[in-house]
């Protein structure tokens, strides 16, 4: 992602920053940053960063003929780079580098920053927040789910100067994996959206996936705020380790009494969610463009997350109606008209077990026309370890609770789900997103609603991309 024409970084402080070697005719200053030839902008750095399947120094040519300004290299593979049409800046290592840029960024910047972890929602709630705050001010954001290693120094190393405020997503799978990137960050509120069995292969139980995201309090800058979801079982578990990180201030958002940004009702339809809630001691009638209590958890966080960093009351909250839905999130479309009408709903972005429920919820709350039915496209729920069949099995009481007729299912581990739902409602089992492509677009008819939804390695995009393709095409 590019900042555009304007400059992000001199290269007196890129240099100063990254510690790099010159190498050629330096540009005088840098419009952005980019690790990907494929979405790379004029004008942008690019750091030759090495991941799990490319190396990127075997792209510093591609870089140079989308008009880099120049390329960040290690030491190492300088050799194999031959002459190149663009400046280098040696580096020992490029990730590392990159990181130093981060906390250089992070030193100047004067902006509020906040920082999102959890189980669930991390991603719909950073879009959420980027909506009401920018109607208060400059707004930087992390695009995508950038909430890794490499995510975070990357969309930090992009955070402008004089952005007002900062918000940043941070995930992980292992414990140890928060801590490294919070203290990078360095937020003003530290934001925990929910703890479910997400990534359990990884862990001995739930609450040590609570203690990890926990890690987030450990960045908190001095006089920072600690914004947790109420309703959640370890919530006095996660205070006490805020405590323990040094933090006084606690909020907390949700439905039970007590909570600063406190759901008091709410009435949630196929398409949308109208609430009232208390926002520190006045009451609000808001109207979300989302279905779903989940995405009412969301909201309440993204706003309790905008004032704590200094919003506007009135902004935030009028600014509601703006939200919308995120692709692979819940993003609805409707294919054809009136009742013959199709519509696809793409939860393919990734799953869990809490949001597997709640996205089943959500498709319950949806009305067939004609003779259509509710479908639900399950993929496997990845890295729940030892628990893994019993969580997939467990997926059969939502599916009948939400009146789902037809559910498909792709992949090893859901194949206990196939045992439990038996072939009342079981339309077909499939290996690969891939195999039930063609069965399922077959399968489709006037008035369905069909959901998709599977953890991001089944690679559910991709068959999202074709039923639709198929549905624009009738």
């Amino acid at each position: 992602m590019s900042v555009g024409s304007g400059s992000l970084w001199s290269m007196e402080d890129f240099l100063a920053a990254t510690r790099g070697r010159p190498i050629g005719d330096m540009p005088a200053s840098i419009g952005g940053i980019s690790i990907d030839t494929r979405t790379l902008e004029p004008g942008d750095a690019f750091f030759a960063i090495k991941g799990d399947q490319f190396d990127g120094h075997a792209f510093v040519t591609m870089a140079a003929s989308k008009q880099a300004s120049l390329a960040v290299v290690g030491e190492e593979k300088l050799p194999a780079l031959g002459s190149v049409s663009i400046p280098l800046v040696v580096v020992h290592d490029v990730l590392e580098a990159m990181e130093k840029l981060a906390v250089a960024a992070r030193k100047r910047s004067k902006a509020k920053i906040i920082a999102i972890t959890g189980s669930v929602g991390k991603t719909s709630t950073k879009e959420m927040l980027r909506t009401l705050l920018e109607s208060c001010g400059e707004v930087h954001a992390s695009v995508a789910s950038y909430n890794n290693h490499w995510g975070v120094p990357l969309t930090l190393s992009r955070l402008e100067a004089d952005a007002e405020f900062g918000i940043f997503e941070i995930g992980m799978n292992h414990p140890g994996e928060i801590t490294p990137l919070v203290k990078m960050v360095r937020p003003h509120v530290a934001v925990i959206t929910t703890i479910a069995a997400a990534h359990l292969g990884f862990f001995s139980s739930v609450k040590d996936i609570a203690r990890a995201k926990g890690e987030i309090f450990s960045g908190l800058v001095s006089g920072g705020v600690a914004l947790i979801n109420r309703d959640i079982k370890h919530f006095s578990f996660l205070s006490k380790l805020a405590n323990a990180a040094g933090i006084d201030r606690i909020e907390s958002f949700g439905e039970k009494r007590g909570a600063n940004y406190w759901l008091k009702d709410t009435v949630t339809t196929p398409a949308s969610s109208h609430l009232h809630a208390r926002i520190n001691g006045k009451v609000a009638e808001l109207q979300l463009g989302l279905p779903g209590k989940h995405m009412v958890s969301n909201l309440l966080a993204a706003i309790g997350a905008a004032l704590l960093a200094g919003g506007d009351r009135d902004r935030v909250l009028g600014t509601v109606g703006n939200i919308g839905s995120v692709k692979g999130r819940g993003k609805s479309v409707v294919y054809g008209e009136g009742r013959r009408a199709i519509t696809l709903i793409d939860e393919s972005y990734n799953a869990n077990p809490a949001s597997m429920v709640a996205s089943l919820e959500v498709l319950g709350m949806h009305v067939p026309t004609a003779k259509g039915r509710r479908v639900a496209v399950l993929g496997d729920m990845l890295e729940l370890g030892k628990s893994s069949q019993k969580m997939h099995r467990e997926l059969a009481d939502p599916i009948r609770e939400a009146n789902i007729e037809r559910v498909w299912l792709v992949g090893n581990e859901i194949a206990a789900l196939a045992d439990e739902l038996g072939s009342e409602k079981l339309a077909g089992h499939y290996d690969t997103a891939t195999a039930v492509e063609k069965a399922l677009v077959k399968d489709l008819t006037p008035g369905d609603v069909v959901m998709i939804k599977a953890s991001l390695g089944i690679r559910f995009g991709a068959l999202v991309e074709a039923v639709a393709k198929h549905l624009a095409s009738r």
